[in-house]
């Protein structure tokens, strides 16, 4: 297969940055989210390891950190001690700026010592992804350098280490509490962006999550797709992934439903009620018009 049109075409290096872009949001999604962080689900060990690799190589990104930042901002969600709060701080703030707040909150080491529990502890971790976090970018950097050049493989290269800043500190923490459409009232301001969560593997269904942090499919509507879902799957079919919790929230939405048709019966019944008194105190006033035409003329006294 000729792919020389990555490296010779624009739109060839501009589907390669996408595209392990995408990689690497699957990763956080999977790896750093479902899995260490809220236990949803467990992979091979080594799929986990792909994508302990993956991102060390793409983003230099701490699991410990990671993780801690993400369980503070459950617990503390859109709340004074909320590390990215886009109530607290505003959503251009987080948007734009989000990295400096995750980095600002991974170095508190009372967070990191009490939301830590259950990373990775082995030898891999503890001399080369943890004390070495910049080599993968670096590497990835020259590697970007030798397929396309010393002017545009840094280019790559910026679009590739950014896309987990912007889009997942970025637009997902920021937008995800500002603008889109909420299933449930949960007690923050976690909003669901978009239905279709294809290029961020699901990570749009903000508020799917925040209600069932710990189930491993976000999306809980006929209309909403989670593709990081579909991954999960796939990774089942092979006996390389095994889901721990799935909430699909039907239950809210069948007891949802259930109310929405007592009220709709009610009000009904309220109209039917009120139609036939309308019709009672209509006939009742025909019966007297009827009454008052058929009585006898009263005989007027004679005038002298």
């Amino acid at each position: 297969m000729d792919l020389s049109f990555i490296t010779h075409t624009w739109w060839g290096a501009a589907l390669f940055i996408i595209v392990c872009g995408h990689i690497t949001i699957m990763c956080t999604s999977l790896y750093l989210h479902r899995s260490i962080t809220h236990a949803g689900v467990t992979f091979n060990p080594v799929i986990s390891f792909a994508m302990r690799m993956w991102l060390w190589f793409f983003t230099g990104m701490s699991t410990k950190h990671w993780v801690a930042v993400h369980r503070k901002h459950h617990v503390f969600t859109d709340t004074d001690g909320d590390p990215h709060s886009p109530v607290l701080n505003g959503w251009a703030q987080i948007m734009f700026f989000g990295v400096k707040y995750y980095r600002a909150a991974y170095q508190d080491p009372a967070s990191m010592a009490q939301y830590t529990t259950g990373c990775p502890d082995d030898w891999v971790e503890r001399h080369i992804f943890e004390p070495h976090k910049y080599t993968g970018p670096v590497l990835l950097l020259i590697l970007n350098v030798l397929l396309f050049g010393f002017i545009a493989g840094p280019a790559i290269w910026l679009g590739q280490v950014l896309w987990v800043p912007f889009w997942a500190a970025g637009v997902v923490n920021g937008l995800g509490h500002t603008i889109g459409y909420r299933n449930y009232k949960v007690k923050d301001a976690s909003r669901n962006i978009i239905p279709l969560g294809l290029l961020l593997s699901g990570e749009e269904l903000h508020n799917n999550h925040h209600k069932y942090p710990s189930s491993a499919k976000f999306s809980k509507r006929w209309f909403e797709f989670d593709m990081g879902w579909n991954y999960i799957q796939t990774l089942r079919l092979f006996g390389l992934a095994r889901v721990n919790m799935v909430q699909t929230g039907l239950a809210d939405f069948k007891e949802r439903a259930r109310v929405r048709s007592l009220v709709i019966s009610q009000a009904a019944l309220h109209a039917r009620e009120a139609a036939i008194e309308r019709v009672h105190t209509a006939t009742d006033a025909a019966k007297d018009m009827a009454q008052a035409a058929t009585a006898p003329a009263v005989a007027q006294p004679a005038k002298m």
